[in-house]
């Protein structure tokens, strides 16, 4: 039924109203012959005249007032209509294929007739599909760009309906009126005041004293002059304001368009300054942040500060740019210089030791498929607890066959709580409010041990030697997180030093410990310094027996056999990388710890500077990754969603096969080989 006969019957209704009054009238009449004959008779004859008078005005007006209502209406109509062909805003009409059904004068400015004509919606703006049109939902939004402009184009459905406003509505025969609101000048000043918003730059010198230590007295003030001329003109030509605040601190402030320029020549600076050589035997490094995206000038100097924190804690030498949410990294290609002092050491376990003393109990914790550096540092912990008279749990679900000799140690060992190792579960149950946690050899949640287990405690400490990434463990009381650390166990042995003048420490422990230590630097090969070996040497003195360690590392023959013939399926792809994938691991209790050895084999092979070694455990690959200096392979590994640090590093990628995966490997290195980060 259509708009015409819709009105004509709310029209007819209308004028039928005087033929119903005449229906009371008589009623009234009726009363009156009761009250009085005289008075019914006259009122009757009053109600007689009404109704004729009421029928002769609707059967000769009622043509005329329906013509002058539809002609009024169908005015109206054609003055909507000319309204939108006119309107200012570019409009038009599809079906739900797409097609153009009208369009108003705007529209065909900006799509143009023989495009309308010959092309649907779906044609004219790619990033239109049918899936976005607002069948179900009303109405809908979407931003595009057309001929070099930006449009924000709103889609609203118009369903046809049948009959009254009630009834049934028929989507199928449903339109799309589409409007075209033109947004680049928008965008443009949006971007404008975005570019001209300022950025907060902190700079740092990563090993100012040990450089200056490296040099004589009288050339230090060239060194010194040399890293200021080049960090200010670097600055003044991104057109920054560069201010020294201590001797190794800067601070530098820009417009956020001059940032792309930084970004585009990945902070060449970084190169600058470690080129630097005045007879200084270390090369000096910077740790450079920047705070961008935020709100206001306080807001963006603390990213910049945050970010600071992100850069040290992954080792320096390299640049974090916090824009908003974004976090990225610049940089990051050399190893970090070891730290000579013991100042920070020494720190933090004062403040370990201020923690332990207020809490009633302790549950350590490291991550998944726990290793020997894992377990090590996480018995030290619990050494360090035990020698304060604190109670202490260590999370541990399932012993993989790497850390099993270290745990037979202490299961059913009478010197020792039956409680020492305690499932996910049992630990949710102890935690409460007077509870520590700490966390050892990780500090990304959701590899830890037991992700939950973080969100109940109320007090946290990290210490971990893996370079951060953006995925952090959130409010922790304390953190000591030390990139260049070949170990968290020579982390946790430093602590252990200074908590008392005099150490309790059990042989046993001692062995795990310097177990772990041999692992991570395999056999004191990579990652060692003078605080690695000072470290061994506490551990030797407390008791440990390089004989038993040594027994602790031996495998079966058929390991030996998976581990010659992963070592024989390696490859060796752009001249530098070995590239391997473990045959069927089915059976074997702890296939990434085996990856992770091969890894390391490979790294005796000529010419090799980095192995890459993917392990499959269920769904899931795992690549064990290993360097010697010349290749930072933590950079390489956070490609793929992992992370680590500069020799020693592993990453997980789900859901795909090893060959895809081993493509995907390949496809990184050489990404990262042309673009110059390798």
């Amino acid at each position: 039924m259509n708009q015409k006969n819709l009105l004509r019957i709310k029209i007819e209704k209308y004028l039928k109203i005087p033929l119903l009054l005449a229906i009371f009238w008589l009623v009234a009449a009726g009363i009156m012959f009761v009250i009085s004959r005289e008075a019914g008779f006259t009122m009757l004859f009053f109600d007689v005249i009404y109704m004729v008078i009421v029928l002769v005005i609707y059967y000769q007006k009622r043509p005329d007032i329906m013509a002058e209502m539809v002609s009024f209406s169908f005015e109206q109509s054609q003055i909507q209509k000319e309204l939108l062909k006119d309107l200012a805003l570019p409009y038009t009409l599809i079906d739900l294929e797409g097609r153009f059904l009208w369009s108003n004068q705007q529209f065909y400015e900006v799509i143009g007739k023989e495009k309308m004509r010959k092309k649907s919606l779906f044609h004219v703006f790619s990033e239109i599909t049918r899936e976005i049109l607002p069948i179900h939902t009303g109405q809908s939004s979407v931003e595009i760009e057309y001929e070099n402009r930006n449009y924000r184009l709103e889609m609203k459905c118009i369903h046809a309906r049948w009959g009254s406003e009630d009834d049934f509505v028929d989507a199928s025969n449903s339109l799309i009126a589409v409007y075209l609101f033109d947004e680049t000048e928008i965008k443009k000043y949006i971007r404008e005041n975005q570019e001209q918003k300022m950025v907060a730059c902190l700079i740092y010198i990563d090993n100012y004293e040990e450089a200056l230590e490296s040099i004589d007295e009288v050339k230090e003030s060239l060194l010194t002059a040399l890293i200021n001329r080049k960090l200010t003109k670097y600055m003044q030509n991104a057109g920054a304001i560069i201010k020294k605040l201590e001797k190794d601190k800067y601070l530098a402030v820009f417009q956020k368009k001059n940032l792309t320029q930084l970004q585009n020549d990945k902070f060449s600076i970084l190169d600058e300054i470690r080129s630097i050589n005045v007879g200084n035997s270390i090369a000096v490094t910077l740790s450079i942040s920047v705070g961008a995206g935020m709100d206001g000038y306080l807001e963006t100097y603390e990213a910049a500060r945050s970010g600071m924190d992100l850069a040290l804690g992954r080792g320096g030498d390299q640049a974090v740019v916090k824009d908003g949410e974004k976090i990225l990294y610049y940089g990051g290609k050399t190893q970090g210089v070891e730290k000579g002092t013991r100042v920070k050491a020494r720190v933090k376990a004062r403040a370990l030791k201020e923690l332990l003393e207020g809490k009633d109990r302790v549950i350590i914790m490291g991550h998944k498929i726990p290793d020997m550096d894992a377990i090590g540092s996480a018995i030290g912990i619990y050494r360090i607890a035990e020698n304060l008279n604190k109670k202490a749990h260590i999370v541990l679900n399932t012993p993989t066959l790497a850390i099993r000799s270290v745990i037979n140690n202490f299961i059913g060992n009478s010197n020792y709580e039956e409680d020492m190792f305690v499932k996910s579960e049992e630990a949710m149950e102890l935690m409460d409010a007077n509870t520590l946690l700490v966390v050892v050899d990780v500090n990304r949640p959701s590899y830890t041990e037991c992700e939950d287990l973080l969100g109940k405690a109320k007090s946290i400490v990290v210490i971990d030697h893996h370079r951060q990434t953006n995925e952090v463990i959130e409010n922790p009381v304390l953190t000591y997180i030390e990139p260049n650390a070949s170990s968290a166990c020579e982390m946790v042995a430093e602590i252990l030093q200074y908590m008392s003048e005099k150490t309790k420490m059990k042989p046993y422990e001692a062995d795990a410990m310097y177990a772990g230590m041999l692992v991570d630097t395999d056999n004191f090969v990579t990652k060692t310094g003078v605080r690695t070996f000072e470290a061994a040497a506490f551990l030797r003195r407390c008791g440990a027996d390089v004989i038993r360690v040594r027994k602790m590392f031996r495998f079966d023959m058929e390991s030996y056999k998976i581990r010659a013939k992963a070592v024989e399926r390696a490859e060796t792809y752009l001249g530098s990388f070995a590239l391997s994938v473990m045959p069927d691991m089915t059976g074997i209790e702890s296939p990434t710890v085996m990856g992770a050895q091969v890894a390391n084999e490979l790294l005796d092979i000529d010419g090799v500077h980095a192995s890459f070694v993917l392990t499959k455990v269920e769904e899931t690959i795992y690549i064990s990754a290993r360097s010697i200096d010349e290749i930072n392979v933590q950079i390489i590994m956070e490609k793929l969603g992992g992370g680590g640090h500069a020799n020693v590093a592993g990453a997980q990628m789900k859901g795909i096969s090893e060959k895809e995966a081993l493509e995907k490997m390949k496809e990184v290195l050489k990404t990262m080989k042309i673009e110059g980060e390798i």
